[in-house]
């Protein structure tokens, strides 16, 4: 067929008065553009008939895995090997007398052929990885660290082979040869095997997934990406943080997955008490805070209790420093206790405190130790801010007072006062 098609174009070139050896020559140039025109026709109608038939079809069918082939161009890549195959069966027959033409061509083909299946391996290691990453175990064991792996043994392994095309040697020769840059190798491609060992560890360890709320010097947010080499973390600010893959193995990071996991977020934040108005309960201060629901029954039993033990003990409470009294600030603190365990959003089943920690020169600190059933931020923020707008509002009901610094405008009105008493 071919032989035939040569012989027709020589004698039109030698009917057209060309010299036989010319017409020849010619006939094979016009025969092999013939060939590559026919080849490419054929690999567009190849790509129609894979992307567009048989991708209407895959696109039909229930099974969506599939779909993820069309996604990441594997039909393409498979019509490439068309005219691949074309060219080099059919090239030493449209051009026979050019014999290191043909030579190069069928090298040029193979190497093609080598970067095609490459390109074809990558679109199917593409296609599990986007399928895995429809999965949950994608969430708590990513893989995209390993495939990144497998892409880069695959791209090494296509530039060998595309060598060994090019120079017509043993792929074997070619290892030996490059053994000697291996120590270049290993210093070139340092992040990528330190990356991929931590990639490995933390994945193994379930140290970070997907989704984590993790923080590292200025990263803190949540994880977007798990790579080779890095780690990508958006801040709540939106910004994003680049952190290398072996860093989260090596230095420490705080990973607030356990708090998503648990039944609470904690809230662990003091007021400030003013000192100066501590001090014991009156008979007519206690009558007052019984008025007060959440520690009337407080009031009432430690009162019983702590006559009981005057009496046995024989105190004299005539003087207020004998024996056991109480005192505005511990009704306080029992009040906070109570309000907190009937506070809807707080989870009981999770530790309830409300402790006196060591007192600082601006005051004594009481701090409010419980978790919040909600854990989402904005929910989260809203709880805690009722909790102490609540507390705030409430401590001047037990004659106590926020410590809080002078401001301009107190020191304002003590200087009016004192000026009105002058007058």
């Amino acid at each position: 067929m071919i032989g035939k098609y040569l012989n027709l174009i020589q004698r039109i070139g030698v009917n057209s008065n060309l010299p036989e050896d010319i017409a020849f020559n010619l006939a094979q140039i016009i025969a092999t553009i013939t060939l590559l025109i026919l080849s490419f026709a054929l690999f567009y109608l190849g790509k129609y008939l894979i992307v567009k038939i048989v991708g209407n079809i895959i696109k039909k069918s229930e099974n969506k895995y599939d779909d993820y082939l069309l996604n990441y161009n594997f039909g393409t890549r498979m019509a490439f090997l068309i005219p691949i195959y074309m060219v080099r069966a059919y090239i030493e027959m449209t051009a026979p007398e050019f014999t290191a033409f043909d030579n190069f061509i069928i090298i040029l083909t193979k190497v093609c052929e080598i970067i095609t299946y490459i390109g074809i391996i990558m679109s199917l290691v593409d296609s599990f990885q986007a399928m895995y990453n429809t999965r949950d175990v994608s969430k708590t064991r990513p893989i995209k660290g390993v495939v990144q792996v497998i892409k880069i043994i695959l791209v090494i392994a296509c530039i060998l082979l595309v060598i060994a095309a090019f120079t017509q040697r043993d792929i074997k020769t070619i290892l030996l040869g490059l053994g000697t840059l291996s120590a270049i190798l290993m210093l070139v491609f340092k992040d990528s095997i330190l990356g991929f060992v931590g990639g490995i560890q933390l994945t193994t360890n379930d140290m970070v997934r997907i989704g984590d709320w993790i923080v590292k010097g200025d990263a803190d947010g949540n994880v977007i990406d798990i790579g080779l080499t890095t780690v990508k973390v958006q801040n709540w600010d939106n910004t994003i943080s680049t952190i290398p893959t072996y860093s989260l193995v090596t230095d420490p990071f705080t990973n607030w997955r356990g708090m998503s996991d648990s039944g609470g977020r904690r809230i662990a934040r003091s007021v400030i008490i003013d000192a100066d108005t501590v001090k014991f309960c009156t008979p007519e201060m206690l009558q007052r805070f019984k008025k007060y629901q959440l520690v009337a029954k407080y009031i009432t039993d430690t009162e019983n209790d702590i006559a009981e033990f005057n009496e046995e003990n024989g105190i004299d409470t005539s003087s207020l420093v004998n024996g056991r009294r109480q005192t505005n600030i511990g009704i306080f603190r029992a009040y906070l206790v109570q309000y907190l365990m009937n506070n809807p959003n707080v989870n009981k089943d999770m530790t309830v405190l409300v402790r006196q920690q060591n007192p600082v020169e601006t005051g004594i600190p009481i701090q409010i130790y419980c978790f919040s059933k909600n854990k989402d931020w904005v929910p989260y923020e809203a709880i805690q801010s009722d909790i102490f707008d609540h507390i705030f509002a409430v401590i001047p009901e037990f004659d106590l007072r926020v410590y809080q610094k002078p401001s301009s405008y107190s020191i304002e009105n003590a200087m009016n006062g004192l000026k009105a008493r002058r007058d």
